[in-house]
Parts: structure tokens; sequence; C-alpha cells
């Protein structure tokens, strides 16, 4: 079929291609997740976006690397179940008197007449 024939060296030069092309899947693989794994190791609020723009980056470095940076930007993230015990109680009050404020308003009911008894007649 061949004008040649393949020995024992064309096999392994096959093999060490497709390792070689394992290998660097591999590595690209590992790149690309690079700055999502980053935020979510780093808690980081947008680590989401992070992720996304981190594979999607690969049709043009830019987008990459600006995911990379910005998986390293310091974030200042207020956790609101940590607040100290009086501002949750504060938070509490507030929104009681909100859900009062705007809490439907019953009519009172019209009194029923008395039920005809016996000693009324």
């Amino acid at each position: 079929m061949l004008a040649f024939a393949l020995d024992i060296w064309d096999y392994l030069t096959f093999l060490s291609f497709f390792l070689v092309g394992i290998g660097i899947l591999a590595a690209l693989v590992f790149i690309l997740g690079l700055p999502g794994r980053i935020a979510y190791a780093r808690k980081h609020p947008e680590a989401e976006a992070i992720d996304m723009m981190g594979w999607v980056g690969f049709l043009a470095v830019v987008p990459w690397m600006q995911a990379f940076l910005w998986a390293f930007k310091p974030t200042d993230v207020v956790d609101i179940r940590r607040f100290p015990k009086e501002e949750q109680a504060v938070l509490e009050e507030e929104a009681r008197k909100h859900a009062e404020e705007n809490a439907p308003k019953r009519r009172p009911e019209p009194p029923t007449p008395p039920a005809d008894t016996q000693e009324n007649k």
C-alpha cells in the first residue's frame, strides 16, 4: 500500500507525537483554567466571570491576561452575616418596622347582632 515499509521506529515516532500532543493539550487546559482557579482560591466575588474570561481568552491573549490580573485584584467584600450583634439587632428592627408599614391594612369586621334567645322573648 505504501511505497515503503513501516518499522518499529515509525510507530515509536507516531507514539511520541501523540504523547507530545496530549502534553501540549494538558498544559493548555492547565494554563487556561489558571485565572479561575486563582480567583476561586482567593474567594474573589467575580470568580465565575474570571473563570469564563480565562477559558474564552484563548481566542486572543489579551482577555486571558486581563482575567489573570483580575484574579489577583484585592477586593473589599463585606459579609453581612458577620455584622456585630448590635448591628444585626438594628437591622432586624428596621426590617420589622418596614414590614409593619407595608403590611395590608385590615378593615374591622362589623359587630354581629346578638342571637335571639329565650331570654330576649
